[in-house]
């Protein structure tokens, strides 16, 4: 008998007839790759904390991890750019000890004409309509009205007293700092000015920290060690052996902030000298004071082995980096590693000043992290970045993880002042330095520029190029599971004999060739779906072979020649003035003997 039943008995006398259903032929794999959105939930949260869950509508978010919550927040974002995907959130209480980030908006003069006063929190619109009969109080209790009670989803509450509006974050963490309040964000040719008369401050923003450390200066190159508080670019420097007016201006290696190599914008002579760095002063229009960083460990754990694809991270300090890319990295624990063939991405943004976020991109060296540049004066929370990267690149990559990001759209997310935005050289430099970028659309809207990973660096620390984008290892992921697919369809229980073997039809046993041969037919549907290219290649270079060592063991080299997306379109205009200059070849034909002539005149025939 053949044919390899899976369960009717080989010795079975009892008649008649009986059939055993067979699915391996006659499927093709299902994409499941949800979002995982991880943030901070609040006390009015019900969900229970560190346990994924799935989430649906923003009213669910909202229940999950509290109305205005960090996570919350972010699921706004979400559904505003993807409405279809299946997305999870990941829910982490505040940090131990933490400080809710806060700010104040002061009223110092009410207004002499009636007008609205157009406040931008979080990049939300809050307007706020003032009358010439009210007074500095009476103003900032209606700022309050609006911020509690008129848009109650705001990821801040607020009090006043005496004109001055104290406006705190619901959540404590750092990333409360990032909430920003503006003014007028469409000026006046968007109809938004301030009343005439009204004064009004906004947040001055964070005070300018110090750190210290050892200090020994080699020319512009100051080695640092034994640092407190944390060490930023563009802090000035004092000590001995430091001239006035010393300032960082790069971060060449070492600890992030901490010890390790600086460039200064002078050479120093400091000998093992004691040294104060003070921090610039943060920008203003921000809230300031909020600290703690939640901590990812036991959340992480409760994933298991549930796949989340994609994950939606507003924290880019180096602990939760480390966590998060440990979980998805390519070591043995990791969801790229032999053992748990999950895969995913890690997707981030940050804010800050063009330089830093250089220097910030050659600290990072990642393949399955992406991190969004954002510009300091965006009146959008960091988080609602991420949120709207992260929905656009799911259901993207799902369509086609082959398929450049470049133009998607992100929704409800604002851009930068114009004349604070990236320019090109900038936005070059960030994508060739591990950031990806983001630029405006003709909607004025920002949208997707590159989606750069922070990897960079090969093993041996030069420059690489393999995972630089987060295509390669989208479109990887996709062929490696629907080949994972094929095998464990259609040879779960098979035998493994050499080839030229004979055997009868119907048996369950494979040889090299024959696996072969199906690898190579799975790569001509996938080159049919745009993921591959290089047929012939592709078989040249293709190893399938029986292990020497294990007899039961089938190795295979797997060689595919990824597609490419068309990311640049170069063109050279070599112009000409006029082809021919001198000479009508319509009428004197293309005689060889004329090219180049001028001045030569066609025979008229005689009348």
């Amino acid at each position: 008998m053949p044919i390899s039943f899976n369960n009717i008995p080989a010795d079975l006398r009892i008649p008649l007839y009986w059939v055993e259903v067979d699915p391996s032929q006659a499927g093709l794999p299902m994409i499941h790759q949800p979002s995982l959105l991880v943030g901070c939930m609040t006390s009015l949260g019900h969900a229970t904390p560190q346990v994924p869950i799935a989430v649906g509508t923003q009213s669910q978010a909202d229940n999950a991890f509290g109305i205005g919550s960090e996570l919350a927040r972010l699921f706004k974002s979400f559904f505003s750019n993807n409405f279809a995907n299946e997305v999870w959130g990941l829910g982490v209480p505040e940090p131990g000890s933490a400080v809710a980030a806060s700010g104040t908006i002061t009223i110092t003069s009410a207004p002499t004409q009636a007008g609205t006063i157009d406040l931008y929190i979080a990049g939300q619109h809050v307007p706020v309509n003032v009358m010439t009969t009210d007074t500095p109080t009476s103003i900032a209790s209606a700022i309050v009205y609006e911020i509690n009670s008129v848009t109650p989803d705001l990821p801040v509450t607020a009090t006043s007293a005496a004109g001055v509006v104290t406006v705190t974050c619901r959540w404590k963490s750092v990333t409360g700092n990032d909430i920003r309040i503006d003014m007028n964000y469409y000026g006046t040719i968007g109809g938004e000015a301030t009343p005439q008369g009204l004064t009004i401050t906004l947040p001055a923003g964070a005070a300018g920290t110090s750190a210290t450390g050892t200090g020994t200066g080699s020319g512009i190159n100051l080695t640092v060690s034994a640092v407190t508080g944390n060490i930023q670019v563009g802090s000035t420097i004092t000590g001995t052996g430091v001239p006035a007016g010393t300032k960082i201006t790069n971060q060449q290696s070492g600890t992030t902030g901490g010890a390790g190599v600086y460039t200064t914008s002078v050479a120093t002579t400091a000998a093992s000298a004691s040294l104060t760095f003070q921090n610039p002063a943060g920008p203003p229009g921000f809230l300031s004071g909020g600290t703690g960083v939640p901590d990812f460990t036991q959340a992480i754990a409760n994933l298991g082995e549930k796949i989340f694809e994609y994950v939606a991270l507003p924290y880019t300090d180096s602990n939760s980096l480390f966590n998060w890319e440990q979980e998805y990295g390519f070591t043995d624990i990791g969801r790229w590693g032999w053992r748990r063939q999950l895969y995913g991405h890690i997707f981030s943004a940050r804010r800050d000043t063009y330089a830093n976020l250089i220097t910030f991109g050659n600290t990072r060296n990642s393949g399955v992290t992406s991190i969004m540049g954002i510009e300091l004066t965006s009146p959008s929370w960091i988080g609602d970045w991420v949120a709207a990267y992260v929905a656009k690149a799911q259901r993207a990559l799902i369509n086609d993880p082959a398929r450049p990001l470049q133009t998607l759209s992100l929704n409800t997310v604002k851009l930068a002042p114009l004349q604070d935005r990236f320019d090109t050289i900038e936005l070059n430099a960030l994508a060739g330095n591990g950031i990806a970028t983001q630029k405006a659309g003709s909607d004025n809207q920002p949208m997707i520029s590159r989606e750069t990973t922070t990897y960079q660096l090969n093993l041996y620390g030069y420059t690489d190029d393999a995972y630089e984008l987060v295509t390669t290892l989208a479109t990887l992921a996709r062929l490696i599971r629907n080949q994972r697919y094929v095998i464990t369809s259609k040879y779960p229980r098979c035998k493994l004999a050499d080839d030229g073997t004979r055997f009868g039809p119907g048996q369950a046993i494979v040889t090299p060739g024959i696996i072969k041969g199906e690898l190579i037919a799975e790569y001509v549907e996938d080159m049919w779906v745009g993921l591959v290219e290089n047929l012939t290649a592709f078989k040249q270079h293709l190893i399938v072979e029986r292990d020497p060592n294990d007899p039961n063991r089938l190795n295979v080299l797997y060689p595919p020649d990824l597609i490419n997306q068309l990311r640049v379109f170069a063109v050279l205009a070599q112009f000409r003035l006029q082809y021919d200059r001198g000479i009508d070849t319509q009428i004197i034909g293309p005689n060889p003997a004329n090219i180049g002539m001028t001045g030569i005149l066609p025979q008229i025939p005689a009348l």
